[in-house]
């Protein structure tokens, strides 16, 4: 990898330079009932990413910036929060039309400034609903999420209901509008339409079972519209001398909804066991995102989708033939006194069609985390390999967060 070492101290320079926030510590009472919450959170992030195809590496030095308050009287709140990116370097494709820098590989952190959420709510004791610009998460995000690792955080437009009843959980969301991470100044800002997600659980001694349905209509994303039913199952159990087992089953089925075109049905599985064993925490799993024959996949628009699948990103759509993935993470936590909580993980992916036997190349990804402080800091590595997919792509990254 051809790093430019110059960014690189530059970056490392700044990630030690930045200022601690201080945590403003309780929320400032203005009132018997009604309190105010600051909200702030920054990060600095380096990204490089070389692949075989392009003439140039992509490298990104970039600002994020959110800011907001918090208004709660008693069970009703009010939050408001802007976020803004600023762009330090320009060596990189950002995916906007025009910017005269598409010969770069894509780095989708474009400069933006917007309006991040803004919402009201009424919650008690777990239940209750939010209206306005919101962020969703829902279980481990791979169906909707944040898509928290982009600068420009995904949000949705929507009335969103919960309910905690016992150990059943309830949520209900209608959203018209998906604002996406492409932010202001792109073409797909956001993608409208009816958005529908339920989802429902119950926690049992041992595991959490949840079932749900994501229905998903898009006015001009026609082809991405689906209807998605499934469950998934979380749990663990201590084995003596050995250690915590963590087991995590899901299955889905999707097919075509709404304004699409094409007609099809198709298949998700996950399933994943996890071991903590002598100071290291181990994982295998298996993926599966199948396809209908060749003709369409199964695909999850609303997702986080860099937590899933390579962070290399190589599928952030699923191919026509599908994928499957088998993986294997290695993680361990050391003990250094001048880097609390200093975890490293490696973990291997091997990428096969769902149909048609297809080789499609394996990935490594690594990654070093710590906090300084208040600020976290991380380094992360993602090389892909192609063999009948895509391109040999490697990328980089140094990042310093700090927020309360």
């Amino acid at each position: 990898m051809r790093c430019k070492f110059s960014l690189l101290a530059a970056a490392a320079i700044a990630v030690s330079a930045s200022p601690a926030l201080a945590a403003p510590g309780d929320p400032i009472a203005l009132s018997d009932s009604v309190s105010l919450k600051l909200l702030a959170n920054a990060r600095l992030r380096y990204e490089l990413v070389d692949q075989v195809n392009q003439p140039d590496e992509a490298e990104a030095l970039t600002f994020r910036l959110r800011a907001g308050t918090e208004i709660k009287a008693g069970d009703f709140s009010l939050l408001a929060e802007g976020e803004g990116t600023a762009e330090v370097t320009r060596r990189y494709n950002d995916t906007l039309p025009g910017n005269g820098i598409e010969p770069y590989p894509v780095v989708a952190d474009p400069k933006n400034l917007e309006l991040n959420r803004l919402q009201a709510s009424y919650m008690h004791k777990g239940t209750g609903v939010t209206v306005g610009r919101q962020r969703i998460i829902l279980d481990d995000a791979r169906f909707v999420g944040n898509v928290g690792w982009r600068q420009n955080e995904q949000t949705f437009d929507a009335v969103r209901g919960q309910a905690k009843i016992g150990p059943v959980t309830l949520d209900a969301t209608y959203s018209d509008s998906q604002r996406t991470v492409f932010g202001v100044h792109s073409p797909n800002e956001h993608f409208d339409g009816d958005l529908v997600l339920l989802n429902g659980g119950i926690k049992l001694p041992a595991a959490e079972a949840k079932a749900f349905a994501y229905l998903i209509d898009y006015d001009t994303r026609v082809a991405s519209s689906s209807q998605t039913y499934g469950v998934l199952v979380t749990g663990g159990i201590t084995i003596p001398a050995v250690g915590k087992l963590k087991v995590l089953a899901s299955y889905a089925r999707q097919s075509d909804y709404g304004a699409n075109p094409v007609s099809y049905s198709a298949d998700y599985i996950n399933a994943q066991l996890g071991l903590g064993l002598f100071g290291f925490d181990l994982i295998g799993g298996y993926e599966q995102l199948g396809s209908d024959g060749g003709v369409a996949a199964f695909q999850t628009p609303l997702a986080t989708l860099h937590a899933f699948n390579g962070w290399a990103d190589m599928f952030l759509t699923t191919p026509a033939k599908g994928l499957r993935d088998y993986y294997a993470t290695v993680g361990h936590k050391f003990a250094v006194p001048a880097l609390p909580g200093l975890t490293a993980n490696v973990t291997y992916h091997q990428f096969d069609s769902d149909v048609g036997g297809l080789d499609y190349g394996s990935e490594w990804d690594a990654s070093l985390g710590s906090k300084l402080g208040p600020v976290g800091l991380l380094a992360k590595y993602a090389n892909y390999q192609a063999d009948g997919f895509a391109v040999d792509t490697e990328k980089f990254w140094l990042q310093a967060e700090v927020g309360f």
